[in-house]
């Protein structure tokens, strides 16, 4: 297969990288020689193409070189959680100026005495109503006031908005009163960034379309500005390459498209991180996998079952009391804020609290000696003995124990504990609480979690792998090449990827295929003319379809993939019966003779790129003894004290190893925890696969 872009490039590198909390991340594949590259430098969050500027040159990377670059980047999420966006302005149809701030009157707690509504990214003085009205079928009820529209962009002028989004009733059917509004806003305010609801989702609920198209406008000056300067920054350093953005969805898009509609990019870096874990997966023949990932900041988890991972069409934004809900394609992940630097802190009680506050990058934990002086995950890590204070990052960045001692030792005081034990304390909460995001994408989707494979990485991930996995039953757990680089990695494995969705409401029972075809066959021909664009071959286009379905009578839907054949075959049987499947699986219930209803279509279209080689190791016949860095004291709770515990340096490790717990596995960017009784075999491809407990594999 001919590559999709290295044929008409001169680089012979792709660069893939992942701005996080803490750290900067760097993958880059050499086509040449078929090595793989890594770099880490902290985020600077003052100047993030500085921070990504370190990462490269820290790995004796040059843009020059490079064909492709890659990025995800916590920008966009950032933003919209830490209310640092645009002042932004929205238009919207006449009588409906607060269905936004109305929203749904879903509570997630009925006797919550505490509950508090969401806050509307735009104010209500900043929301103007549009003159014009249609119907539900697309049809005009009311011409659409042009003049009022520009009345409206001079008074907006005037209010000093940077940002505008654009919300009219049913364009989702007809967008045409929208793209004119978008147009004269454009024509009358050059200057400001304008986004319509069309434009990133054409399903029906207003509510959740609104909430959309806001939040685009919201983060977008932002974001589009950092892609810009980052675009120009590459530039300057001599890349004459394609530069893709990450989606939510795991796939890869032009930049141009990731400064219009930037919230395609929330969840960029944890997806790339489950796509490279369905690489990982596909190599080694696992069909269902959870993928966890702790940074320094959070932890994340998501699914991939039957080879595939789970995706959701929508996402609730910041927790699910306040949340503001996101209607695009995204894989489906849980996060909570509990990462490497989350801070340990007394609350009322005298309890322990961990997080969801992060030292971050700047200061950092206590023990980065950059002035933090509260106790973090990293600090209880360090403290325990599952850090080595000169051998961090490979022994590029020191580590201060003293002033580890000194901020762990200040909240131990107030609980009336030593050190030790609030150290300790500090690790069973953030386990606990990591063990939520796991069970959230699993048990609460009707999964039975204890028979995934967890593969674990990000730089913090391996030190609690063994930890989370008896919190939840979970026997294996795989710690994948590279951990610390991960996400980064991952987007080596992505491909270029659109999404499409139409509202369609009908029975199923009674749809016309003809129809539903002439549907599903727009929507693919407008995402193949989009990767015609990028040099993909033809050839290596891939198409999916798939179905939102409900029983007649429900509100919410559930997403149904369905094989090309039944509609080739005008097997309605077979449709509605993978709907029940699903809905079973879903809910722990179905009904098969009650009938369906079609409410939306889905189409993927995407584009095959060609992803770096996944080489078996050579095998030396050694033992695992050649790679015993020595052996040092580490806390395990289950014995109560600090035991003799042997650390092995992976780099040396090889495929037919067998590591007996306890002991440590460092390499540059991690280190991995072997709980007493744990078993850890190296396979062919240089992954560590725990047995916790020594279970059976």
């Amino acid at each position: 297969m001919p590559d999709d872009l290295s044929a008409v490039k001169t680089g012979h590198l792709r660069i893939a990288v992942d701005i996080g909390g803490t750290f900067t991340d760097l993958a880059a594949f050499d086509e040449t020689t078929g090595r793989l590259l890594f770099g880490k430098a902290l985020s600077t969050h003052d100047d993030l193409p500085r921070g990504i500027q370190n990462t490269l040159d820290g790995a004796g990377v040059l843009c020059s070189e490079a064909n492709l670059f890659l990025h995800g980047s916590t920008i966009t999420i950032n933003t919209l959680l830490e209310r640092t966006g645009a002042r932004t302005a929205l238009l919207i149809t006449e009588g409906f100026r607060d269905i936004y701030e109305i929203g749904r009157v879903n509570r997630p707690d009925a006797y919550n005495l505490f509950f508090s509504k969401h806050t509307p990214l735009v104010e209500r003085a900043l929301r103007f109503e549009v003159e014009e009205r249609l119907l539900a079928d697309g049809t005009t009820y009311k011409q659409l006031n042009e003049e009022r529209v520009r009345a409206t962009a001079r008074t907006l002028k005037t209010l000093d908005i940077e940002s505008v989004a654009v919300l009219l009733l049913h364009s989702y059917r007809n967008s045409a009163h929208e793209m004119r509004v978008k147009q004269i806003l454009q024509e009358e305010l050059p200057s400001v960034f304008v986004t319509a609801s069309h434009e990133l989702s054409q399903e029906y609920r207003e509510f959740e379309r609104v909430s959309t198209v806001a939040a685009n406008a919201y983060v977008g000056p932002r974001v589009s500005e950092y892609l810009g300067n980052l675009e120009t920054h590459l530039e300057n350093k001599g890349f004459k390459g394609s530069f893709y953005a990450v989606q939510s969805t795991g796939g890869l898009f032009p930049v141009a498209h990731a400064r219009r509609e930037c919230v395609r990019m929330l969840e960029s870096g944890p997806a790339a991180g489950v796509i490279g874990a369905q690489a990982v997966a596909r190599q080694l023949g696992l069909p269902d996998v959870i993928a966890f990932d702790m940074g320094g900041t959070t932890a994340k988890a998501g699914v991939i079952e039957n080879g595939k991972p789970l995706t959701s069409s929508s996402a609730l934004i910041g927790g699910y009391e306040k949340a503001l809900p996101i209607q695009i394609p995204m894989i489906d992940i849980f996060e909570v804020g509990t990462g490497g630097g989350s801070i340990a802190r007394v609350g009322k009680g005298k309890s322990l609290r961990v997080g969801p506050h992060s030292a971050g990058s700047m200061p950092g934990p206590a023990c980065y000696g950059r002035g933090g002086a509260e106790p973090t995950v990293t600090d209880a890590n360090l403290l325990l003995g599952r850090l080595d204070a000169d051998h961090f990052l490979g022994g590029q960045m020191k580590l201060d124990p003293d002033a580890t001692q000194a901020a762990m030792k200040a909240v131990a005081a107030e609980l009336g504990l030593d050190a030790i034990e609030t150290a300790d304390g500090i690790l069973r909460i953030a386990a606990t609480a990591m063990s939520y995001a796991v069970k959230a994408v699993t048990t609460e989707r009707g999964l039975d979690a204890g028979k995934f494979t967890m593969i674990v990485y990000g730089g913090a991930g391996p030190l609690h792998a063994s930890a989370i996995a008896r919190e939840i039953g979970i026997r294996k757990v795989l710690i994948p090449y590279a951990p610390g680089y991960f996400s980064a990695y991952g987007m080596l494995f992505g491909d270029l990827r659109y999404d499409y969705v139409r509202s369609c409401f009908r029975k199923l029972g009674e749809a016309s295929f003809d129809e539903l075809e002439a549907i599903y066959a727009e929507m693919e021909a407008e995402g193949r003319a989009q990767i015609a664009t990028s040099r993909v071959n033809p050839n290596d286009i891939v198409v999916s379809h798939a179905a939102d379905m409900r029983y007649v009578g429900q509100e919410h839907a559930v997403t149904v993939d369905l094989d090309g054949d039944f509609f080739k075959q005008h097997d309605r049987a077979a449709i509605k019966a993978e709907f029940d499947r699903v809905h079973d699986v879903r809910y722990g219930t179905h009904a098969p003779s009650e009938p369906a209803d079609l409410v939306s279509l889905r189409v993927t279209v995407t584009g095959i790129m060609r992803k770096p080689p996944m080489a078996p190791l050579p095998k030396d016949g050694s033992e695992a003894s050649v790679a015993l860095r020595g052996e040092k004291p580490v806390y395990f709770r289950d014995a109560g004290r600090y035991v003799p515990t042997k650390v092995y340096l992976r780099d040396r490790l090889r495929p037919g190893h067998r590591i007996q717990g306890p002991a440590l596995v460092e390499e540059h960017a991690s280190t991995t925890v072997v709980a007493p009784g744990d078993i850890v075999d190296v396979d062919d491809f240089g992954n560590l696969l725990i047995a916790i407990g020594g279970a059976s594999k």
